[in-house]
């Protein structure tokens, strides 16, 4: 019974790990993608703006 309680912890996290990548493969995309692109968009144009020192950079 030895082997049992040798195997039992690496198979939980493999179960566990397996449900994780799942988890985040579903979760990529889909409806809010669209909307989490046009956030991070909006950041990386409010950082260049104020990288450049444009006068309509709102800081």
């Amino acid at each position: 019974m030895d082997y049992v309680s040798a195997l039992v912890p690496p198979v939980v996290m493999a179960v566990f790990f397996i449900g994780l990548i799942r988890v985040i493969v579903k979760t990529q995309g889909g409806v809010n993608k669209a909307k989490e692109d046009a956030a991070v968009d909006a950041a990386l144009a409010r950082a260049e703006d104020a990288r450049q020192g444009t006068p309509d950079a709102k800081v």
